[in-house]
């Protein structure tokens, strides 16, 4: 045999040693299959069928029942087709369970329909009001064309009048005056999809109600129990306490977010605090610690029970018990099901005599809940969630030894040296796992993050989260003013220290967010890192810091149109020069802000900073021309009163980007982008490279899928649909 063919005979013999090397831990890769399973569905441009998934879950059930079929590699790689095909199909499961898209009227129409959940916004500071929003369901217009309609099968999110006091309640039948509009387009192309958003959460739209609300007739006590008892829970709380520390309390022990302060959500978030915000595992730890300890001492103080029951499995039962109840008064969100999930698993391992916390309580969770809401992968709670655990997991399978030394034979100033690394570690490793997901979903990263986590989280576990079990307890019985406010000093402190920690220079950096690529590198290179025991896990740093660097390998658009072609961008070295405004123009600023890590400012202030862009407001007030790579592209920014003398510059320009519909005003350029354009195909992205002018619109990018609205799709009063299988 030649030395060729000794090396391919070696090649499977060494991967079969890899895989036998690690074969305790290729069971953690099933919820990385499902993972890409899921990501796969999204790829295709038009809506992919459910038979490649079943060919694949075909397949490698042959080959893994395949009589004779031991070799490891094609176990595995049927396996791993297996996972893949799964996630695949639950993915396209979940897309076609969902009710159509119904078209919404665009003018004012009465609603009616029954109040799903009730939100509480921030007080507006003139009149001391506090601000409504309400989920509708089941709601059916008052309109000629809708006669006979029946009920939508998705919610609408309504905000109501400042003044409106009307009493409402969870399960109310009510109607009032609305005017909705369908879910936005991405403000550029592979920016958020609300679009998508709105399908998987079942949402028909959102609107403004413009007339005072109307109670048909109240719900039964028994309707809607839950949510009526968190509402008690969240208004207890902000009764009692100012309207920040309130608004904090009732998210923190009812899941009721929307009264939070723009400014205070800003200060958590620069901080590094933002978790602290989010119902999750640090919250339900707590909570179930909390009561794990409390009821492993007074059965321990009880000398019979100390003596004959299994003190230490109930104490982990009741807390699990404890911790369900927490989790259902929190909205049930997806973090707090996570790790709901993964505190059952432990208390299942505690009660066998199990590991308690092991990566692979966190794979069969993961798993569950990819197979469950395949949807939710694409979300930040998701990915921040079983990133930061699965890193604190790895983290301390490591770290364990090194602690343990520090902690020593366990004298008090060792001990608390120990809880201190075991903190600071605690939020390194959670805070550079999510850094990433932080930089996709948020465009930030907080440098400060170590310092704030290490004073707020042992606050918020030592005095705020027991007042306020103690709270719950005691609000029955109309006691629980006393633990409220002492919360209260504690929330205090904590809001005290996110603000300072925000007024820091450089305690936010704006950072231009990975790109799809960038992602599932980082997120490879972290599992690879993660789940592998053996030396070659090292390995997974190679695409971990591709991944990272992947930003500086993207060139940005110099030009950006809203899907509405109310607001046109321009971008610059050192800001995004933006003109128009429309309905959403603060959605469409604030998100091309993020993408490019750019602030936005009006074009009309800031023109002539730039040397390549020339504005004449008084001669030519609704033109701007701007030259990039000897390139000249023509900004029409206005209809002119006088369309051939403003824009003839149209006929010699590479490019002509018109905020109206051309018609006759720009003659003679194919190159042009109008208010049509962007009506047929969404946001516009444009780059003015040395070669050539290259333009993507959002249509382009997202495909023909079922979420996708048709061209200039916001309010068209065809209501068949919400009636259409």
């Amino acid at each position: 045999m030649d030395t060729s063919e000794h090396k391919i005979f070696l090649h499977p013999i060494m991967l079969s040693s890899f895989l036998l090397a690690e074969r305790t831990r290729l069971a953690l890769w099933l919820p990385v299959g499902l993972a890409a399973g899921i990501l796969l569905y999204f790829l295709p441009f038009h809506e992919p069928s459910l038979l490649p998934a079943l060919i694949g879950i075909t397949l490698a059930l042959c080959f893994l029942t395949f009589p004779g079929c031991y070799n490891p590699v094609i176990r595995v790689l049927a396996c791993g087709c297996l996972t893949i095909s799964l996630g695949y199909a639950a993915m396209w499961t979940q897309t076609h369970r969902q009710p159509p898209m119904p078209e919404l009227p665009r003018r004012t129409v009465v609603a009616n329909g029954r109040v799903h959940a009730i939100e509480t916004l921030p007080q507006n500071p003139a009149d001391h009001i506090a601000r409504r929003r309400i989920t509708l369901a089941d709601t059916v217009f008052d309109m000629p064309q809708t006669e006979g309609m029946k009920p939508l099968q998705r919610f609408l999110t309504i905000r109501l009048q400042e003044k409106d006091v009307t009493e409402l309640s969870p399960g109310d039948q009510i109607h009032l005056p609305v005017l909705l509009q369908a879910p936005l387009f991405p403000s550029l192309p592979g920016g958020q999809d609300r679009q998508r958003d709105a399908w998987f959460n079942n949402i028909a739209g959102s609107g403004r109600a413009s007339g005072a609300v109307s109670v048909d007739h109240h719900a039964p006590s028994s309707i809607f129990r839950i949510e009526r008892l968190r509402n008690y829970i969240a208004n207890q709380f902000m009764a009692t306490l100012p309207q920040d520390e309130g608004a904090i309390a009732a998210t923190l022990f009812a899941g009721k977010t929307a009264a939070i302060t723009p400014e205070d959500r800003s200060a958590f978030s620069a901080s590094g605090l933002s978790h602290l915000l989010a119902v999750a595992g640090l919250h339900l730890g707590m909570i179930m610690g909390l009561t794990m300890a409390v009821t492993r001492l007074l059965l321990a103080m009880w000398t019979y029970a100390a003596l004959r029951w299994p003190c230490r499995e109930i104490s982990a039962l009741t807390a699990l018990c404890v911790g369900g109840v927490y989790v259902l008064l929190t909205g049930m969100h997806l973090p707090a099901l996570r790790s709901l999930a993964m505190a059952a698993f432990a208390v299942l391992a505690l009660i066998v005599g199990r590991r308690v916390i092991s990566m692979r309580g966190l794979a069969l969770a993961a798993a569950i809940l990819l197979l469950t809401g395949p949807y939710d992968l694409l979300g930040a709670s998701f990915q921040m969630s079983f990133m930061a655990v699965m890193a604190l997991i790895a983290g301390y399978e490591v770290l364990r030894r090194p602690l343990s030394r520090i902690r020593g034979e366990g004298e008090w100033y060792r001990q608390f040296a120990s809880h201190a690394c075991t903190l600071a570690m605690t939020s390194i490793l959670a805070g550079l796992a999510t850094l990433p997901v932080a930089l996709v979903h948020f465009g930030q990263i907080q440098p400060f993050f170590v310092l704030a986590n290490m004073v707020a989280v042992p606050l918020t576990t030592f005095w705020i989260m027991p007042a306020g079990l103690l709270s719950l307890i005691l609000m029955p019985l109309h006691l629980a003013i006393w633990p409220i406010t002492i919360m209260g000093y504690g929330i205090g402190l904590v809001l005290s220290l996110a603000r300072e920690v925000a007024s820091w220079p450089y305690a936010s950096i704006p950072v231009t967010p990975l790109p799809v690529w960038g992602q599932i590198l980082f997120f490879l290179g972290m599992c690879w890192l993660c789940l592998w025991q053996q030396s070659w896990r090292l390995l997974g740093i190679i695409p971990l810091l591709a991944g990272l660097l992947s930003p500086c390998f993207v060139n940005q658009p110099n030009i950006l149109m809203s899907p509405d072609g109310d607001v046109i961008a321009i971008r610059t070295r050192s800001a995004l020069l933006t003109y128009g405004k429309g309905r959403n123009s603060w959605v469409e600023e604030a998100d091309w802000s993020q993408a490019m890590a750019l602030p936005a400012l009006s074009l009309t202030q800031y023109s002539n900073l730039e040397k390549n862009l020339f504005c004449d407001p008084q001669e030519h007030p609704e033109v701007c021309t701007l030259t990039i790579n000897n390139r000249k592209v023509l900004i029409g920014l206005r209809l002119p009163a006088h369309p051939k003398s403003s824009l003839d510059p149209c006929t010699d320009a590479a490019l002509a980007i018109l905020a109206f519909p051309a018609n006759q005003h720009c003659p003679g350029s194919e190159n042009v982008i109008d208010r049509f354009t962007v009506w047929r195909e969404g946001s516009i992205a444009i780059w003015l490279d040395s070669h050539k002018i290259k333009q993507i619109s959002g249509r382009a990018w997202s495909g023909n899928r079922r979420w996708i609205l048709r061209p200039g799709k916001h309010g068209t009063p065809l209501l068949r649909m919400a009636n259409s299988e």
